[in-house]
C-alpha cells in the first residue's frame, strides 16, 4: 500500500508539535522522518531545535517581566516560564503576543501564594507590554466632538486608543513596579500592601509608559466607557465624579480613537443644521 506523501502543512504540524509540545514518540517520530540526519541522529537535530524554541520563548517572557523577575529571582521566573511554556505554546508567530496567560499561570502557583502582590505586578507588566507593542492609531480630536449637540454627545460611544489600558489591581502594582524598576529600597520600604486596590489607566506616551490612578467614581466612569458604554450611560455610572473633568482629561491625553460612528455622528449633525 502506498503512503501519502506528507504535505507540507503536515510536516509544519510535525515540527510544531515535536518543538513546542512535550515531546512524545508519536511527534518526534513524524517529525524525525523529514529530518536529515546528514552526520546528526535526527532526534539530536530535533532537540537542538526544540532547546533554541524554548530558548527564544524563555527570553520573550524575560524581557516582558522584568519587575517580576527581580521580585522572584532569575532562577525561579526561569524555571516558572519553561513550565509555562510547555503547558500553553504559542499560538501565533508574533511573540509581543505571547504572555497574556502567564500572571494567571503564575497565580496558580502555590509557593507566590504568600506575595500576590507579585501578581499583580505581572498583570500590570504585561498591560505594558501590551501598550507598548500597540499599533499606531490616530487619536480622537476634541474638536470633532465640538461640533455635536447634546443629545447626539449623550448616545456617542467612544472607542479606547489600543495603546490605553484599564486595570485594577488589590495591591500598589504601579508602586511596587517602579520602586523595583528603579531599584529604589526606600520606595519599596514605605508601600503599605495593605492600602486600598489601586485602579489605573496605563498609557504609552513619548517618553515609554505612563500610569495614573483612578477614583472609585473615575474608574466607573472609565471601565464603562471602555467597554463601549454610551457617553451620558457612563457619566451616570458616577454622578459624584467630575465625569466631565475626567473625559476632558482623557482626550487631552489621546486615549480614545477616531472611529467610523464619530465622524458619522459629525455628517449627520452638519445634515441637520442645513
Amino acid at each position: 500500500m502506498n503512503m501519502r506523501t506528507p504535505s507540507l502543512a503536515d510536516l509544519q504540524q510535525a515540527m510544531r508539535r515535536s518543538l513546542l509540545e512535550v515531546p512524545n514518540e508519536s511527534a518526534d517520530e513524524h517529525a524525525a522522518a523529514v529530518v536529515l540526519a546528514d552526520g546528526l541522529d535526527p532526534q539530536a537535530r530535533l532537540n537542538i531545535y526544540r532547546n533554541t524554541a524554548e530558548g527564544v520563548l524563555v527570553n520573550a517572557l524575560r524581557l516582558a517581566f522584568p519587575a517580576v523577575q527581580r521580585l522572584v529571582g532569575a532562577d525561579f521566573l526561569e524555571g516558572a516560564v519553561r513550565l509555562f511554556v510547555r503547558a500553553a505554546p504559542p499560538r501565533s508567530a508574533w511573540l509581543d503576543e505571547y504572555g497574556a496567560e502567564f500572571p494567571a499561570f503564575l497565580a496558580q502557583m502555590p509557593h507566590l501564594s504568600s506575595v500576590p502582590y507579585v501578581i499583580d505586578v505581572a498583570r500590570l507588566e504585561w498591560q505594558v507590554n501590551s501598550v507598548l507593542h500597540a499599533p499606531e492609531v490616530a487619536p480622537l480630536d476634541p474638536a470633532r466632538l465640538a461640533q455635536l449637540d447634546e443629545d447626539a454627545l449623550g448616545s456617542l460611544r467612544l472607542s479606547p486608543h489600543p495603546a490605553t489600558r484599564l486595570l485594577r489591581c488589590d495591591s500598589p502594582a504601579d508602586t511596587i513596579w517602579c520602586a523595583v524598576l528603579q531599584q529604589d529600597d526606600a520606595a519599596l520600604r514605605a508601600i503599605e500592601l495593605a492600602d486600598d486596590p489601586v485602579h489605573l489607566l496605563v498609557q504609552r506616551v513619548d517618553e515609554g509608559v505612563d500610569t495614573l490612578r483612578l477614583s472609585a467614581g473615575e474608574w466607573r466612569i472609565s471601565k464603562a466607557l471602555f467597554a463601549g458604554e454610551a457617553f451620558g450611560a457612563a457619566l451616570a455610572c458616577a454622578p459624584e465624579a467630575d465625569g466631565f473633568g475626567l473625559i476632558g482629561a482623557y482626550l487631552a491625553r489621546g486615549c480614545f480613537a477616531q472611529t467610523s460612528q464619530i465622524a458619522g455622528c459629525i455628517r449627520i449633525e452638519r445634515g441637520l443644521s442645513t
